[in-house]
């Protein structure tokens, strides 16, 4: 399937993985609009850009409208919004961990809810969503964010199977990644650095999901893996 004249929709577009993932399928021909909470105004002018957070539903009613008129119907949806937090589960603060359901499951299924039936009535359409390692590997203080991803990752496979043959839907992991993730998160206190075992870059990772796209459209990468080498989990 090629990614040329194809229309992307991106969201948490607008920083890191996801901006990087809009760069590159731009590069390949795609016309992209990216959505996020907001925007630092040094992105590259190469794609739609729109204000939303994915934790609210009239948000993303609202990003369908805009996105359908400015792009039409998206036949290639990328669902990497997310937010990490780093709390231990005998401490933390339930209104944070809400927050970050909200944003990483929840956001994602609104988006399908959104967008996908459009792919199904066209008879075709890729559904990428980031994931992470955690989703594999609960480690103390991540089990809030772990979980979030590993239900992700049951509702990408459970979309899978409610779409095909028609739509392909495909989960990118990554490990440890040099992005602004870290600095960001709602609660934490770890780094890429601190972390130690190296990072790969959201230029590669994207690459990633454009080798997943650019496979013939009977073929399906339905779980990357991307990570450091030396990173053991």
């Amino acid at each position: 399937m090629k990614i040329d004249g194809r229309r992307a929709l991106i969201s948490g577009g607008g920083s890191g993985i996801g901006y990087a993932i809009a760069k590159k399928l731009t590069a390949a021909g795609a016309r992209a609009a990216v959505a996020d909470i907001s925007f630092t105004g040094e992105e590259e002018h190469i794609f739609d850009k729109h204000i939303c957070d994915v934790s609210s539903g009239p948000a993303v009613d609202t990003l369908f409208a805009e996105v359908r008129q400015s792009i039409g119907a998206p036949d290639l949806l990328v669902c990497c919004a997310g937010r990490g937090i780093q709390e231990k589960l005998t401490e933390g603060d339930p209104q944070k961990w809400s927050d970050v359901i909200d944003t990483n499951l929840l956001g994602a299924l609104r988006m399908v809810r959104a967008f996908v039936p459009a792919m199904l009535e066209a008879g075709k359409g890729d559904v990428v969503f980031v994931s992470s390692v955690a989703a594999h590997k609960p480690h103390t203080y991540g089990g809030v964010y772990a979980a979030t991803k590993a239900a992700l990752e049951v509702v990408a496979e459970t979309l899978r199977l409610e779409v095909l043959p028609s739509v392909r839907v495909t989960v990118v992991a990554p490990g440890v990644t040099d992005t602004n993730f870290f600095k960001n998160t709602i609660s934490g206190f770890q780094t890429a650095e601190s972390i130690g075992y190296g990072a790969v870059s959201p230029d590669e990772v994207a690459d990633a999901v454009l080798f997943a796209l650019s496979q013939p459209q009977g073929v399906s990468l339905n779980h990357i893996t991307i990570r450091p080498t030396g990173q053991p989990f």
